[in-house]
């Protein structure tokens, strides 16, 4: 029986591909290589930590409503979905499923290290 394997993983994996897309939240982190017994290589990222609440500025504030999805949201104020993890960032919680509560009060937030007027 032959597993099946994630072409992404694999390239990742084999060092065929070192970099995220810059959209994505592992773009800016660094990778490191890890020598097994045997002599064989593996490369992994390097850890992520989510930023400091007071290291970004809040865009906007949005009130979540039944129904609503972090992607949706990001697509509507920052015009990408996939920049979810930025609201996470913003609200200091790993995953997504921590804010999409409904009636909770989320910050739209520059990504860190980007300054701007606060305007939540």
């Amino acid at each position: 029986m032959t597993i099946p394997v994630n072409p992404v993983l694999a390239m990742f994996l084999t060092g065929t591909m070192r970099r995220f897309p810059p959209n994505s939240r592992y773009a800016s982190i660094e990778t490191s290589t890890l020598t097994q017994p045997d002599g064989s290589e593996v490369s992994y990222l390097l850890r992520r930590f989510v930023p400091q609440q007071d290291s970004v500025t809040t865009l906007v504030e949005h009130v979540l409503v039944q129904g609503e999805r972090l992607d949706g949201i990001t697509a509507r104020y920052l015009g990408d979905p996939e920049q979810f993890y930025r609201v996470c960032d913003g609200n200091g919680v790993m995953h997504p499923l921590e804010l999409e509560v409904p009636g909770r009060v989320i910050r739209i937030t520059l990504p860190e290290g980007v300054s701007g007027t606060n305007h939540g």
